[in-house]
Parts: C-alpha cells; structure tokens; sequence
C-alpha cells in the first residue's frame, strides 16, 4: 500500500502507517505543487490532506488506485465529496479530535476582549501601571450565543455554564431534546433572538452554501453594539467587509477571526488595520495534544479502510454540515 500525505502530519500518524510495513510518501508542502500531486496521485492507495490540498474532481480522478482519502480535521470544503462518493471513496476525517482545543480558543478569544492581560503586561513593561485603564468585565452573567450547537458549540456551552455564562444557541438540526438542550441547557432560539441577546457569538458551522455569508451586515445590525464576535469554523460564513464596516461604525464592539475566506489574508487587508479585530492563523484547533490525537485517529481509521473494515469516522453520504 501507499499512502500519500501532502501537508503537516504529526509523528505518530506517520509512524502508524510506517508499522504496516507500507510506504508513506510524506511532504508536507506537496499542496503547494500541484504539478507533483497529479504526479504522485496515481499510485496512491491512500490521500491524507488538511485543508489547503485542493481535493477536486481532477485529482480524484487520476487516482485509479485510491481508496480512502482521510481529512486531518473536521472541515470538508476542500474536498469535492460528491466526486469521491462517485468512485466510490471513502472519506475519513479526525471527528471530535480537536473539539477540546477549539472551545478552549473560544475562551482565549473571550478573555482577550474582557481582560486584555497582554496589553495590560506591555504597559507596566513600559512602565506604566493604570489599573483604571485596564479595569476588565466578568464573563458571568453575559451571554454567549452559538451558531452551530455540534460537538464543538456543545463543549463551549459546558465550559461557558462553569464560567457561569447564560448559552443561546441557534441550530436547525438540533431538536428540544437533543443532549445539548436537554441536558447542558442551551436554550435552543431563532437565529435573530441568538444574535439580538449575545454579549459574545460563537460561530460552529461548516461552509456551506446555506452559510455562507450567514453573518453579514444585516445580521450585525441586529446584534448588541458591544457584543464581540468568534469565528473559529471556516472563512467565508462571516461577510468580511461588511464586518469591517460594523467594526468601524461602532454596530458591534469587536471581532476574534481564526479563519478568513482567503488564508493568509493580504497586506493590505482592512480588518488587519482595526484595532478592535484580532486576527490569528486558523490555530483553534491547534495544540499539541489535539494535533497528536488527530493524526493518530486519521491513519488508524485509513489503515481500517485499506484492510477492508468501515471506519466509524467515515464521512455520511450527503454530508451538508
């Protein structure tokens, strides 16, 4: 068998695939080459990519020998799964292995705005000491809005309860009784009460076509002018120049982006400018621990497929979120 892994893998998913005794073609810039890829491609049994390998029809289709392609995360817009399903592919992906990491980031994002420990350290590093200047807010009693209440909305949702936060969420396939109303008290609402009563919203959603540009100015309009918002999901669901201007008109207080719609952003960028908008490089989901626990998952559910078994963390046909 090969196994052919065209961006950054962590040791252990590598030597996983090596103890089969198979070859592991490993680059972790072979994304950038196109070129090589299509190269590469046939001969391969199976891909594993993150999410800057463009995983369309083309390439699918030169690989007459591939027979699972495994995603190094949760996002599935690179991948053209429609194609795959067509040949027959399967497509595996690291399920949940990073949702601890990602609703941990959504605290750094929060903690950020309400206590600005990093300003506050650079000023008494300059030599100033204005505690008035850094007076902050208590994450208690605010509320927190998700749009998307999945694996990761949910684990946000617990953490924000312990902070002793109020959690709204907005979600259509999430029903009264699922675990995540029911159980951690997320009160389920219409998309507009979640953007009306949030102090701080949390975007969880894939990018679709039903959600892209989801947040644009029409929905910051709605929003309290000092609610701050998260995305750590994918680019593309927040509308970036109408968030610039919501930022720059003072509709709402600020923003904490881990993803754009083009990565990385260009120089001139406007939201680069805005001091109220933090902006860091798609790293949410990226901690020691997660990246391990990922890699590990993909090569041993890859490893399922090429001996033949279904792995339980295979992409559902006509998959939309």
């Amino acid at each position: 068998m090969k196994v052919l892994i065209t961006e950054l893998n962590w040791p252990i998913g590598i030597e996983l695939l090596e103890a089969k005794g198979w070859d592991v073609h490993y680059d972790p810039g072979l994304w950038k080459d196109r070129e090589a890829l299509l190269e590469l491609i046939p001969s391969a049994d199976a891909l594993i990519v993150r999410n800057q390998t463009r995983v369309d029809a083309e390439l699918i289709g030169r690989g007459g020998r591939l027979k699972v392609i495994g995603r190094l995360g949760v996002g599935l817009d690179n991948i053209d799964l429609g194609a795959a399903a067509e040949r027959n592919i399967p497509v595996v992906y690291g399920r949940n292995a990073n949702a601890a990491s990602v609703a941990e980031y959504v605290f750094a994002a929060m903690f950020a705005f309400v206590r600005r420990i990093g300003d506050a350290a650079a000023d008494v590093r300059s030599g100033g000491w204005d505690r008035r200047g850094f007076t902050g807010v208590e994450l208690a009693g605010k509320t927190l809005g998700l749009i998307g209440v999945g694996e990761i909305g949910h684990r946000v949702a617990v953490r924000a309860k312990a902070f002793g936060m109020n959690v709204i969420g907005y979600d259509p396939f999430v029903a009264p009784y699922d675990f995540p109303a029911a159980e951690t008290g997320i009160s389920l609402a219409d998309l507009d009460r979640v953007l009306a009563e949030s102090d701080f919203l949390s975007v969880h959603v894939p990018l679709t076509r039903e959600t892209r540009n989801m947040l644009d100015m029409g929905a910051f309009r709605k929003m309290k002018r000092g609610a701050v918002l998260i995305n750590s999901a994918r680019g593309g669901v927040v509308n970036e120049a109408d968030l610039n201007e919501a930022l720059a008109s003072g509709a709402i207080a600020g923003a904490v982006l881990d993803v754009l719609e083009t990565e990385p952003p260009a120089k001139d960028h406007p939201l680069l400018k805005r001091d109220n908008c933090l902006i860091t490089p798609h790293i949410a989901g990226l901690t020691e621990e997660s990246q391990s626990r990922t890699a590990e998952l993909v090569s041993r559910e890859v490893i399922r497929e090429l001996e033949g078994r279904v792995s339980l963390c295979r992409v559902p046909s006509g998959r939309s979120r």
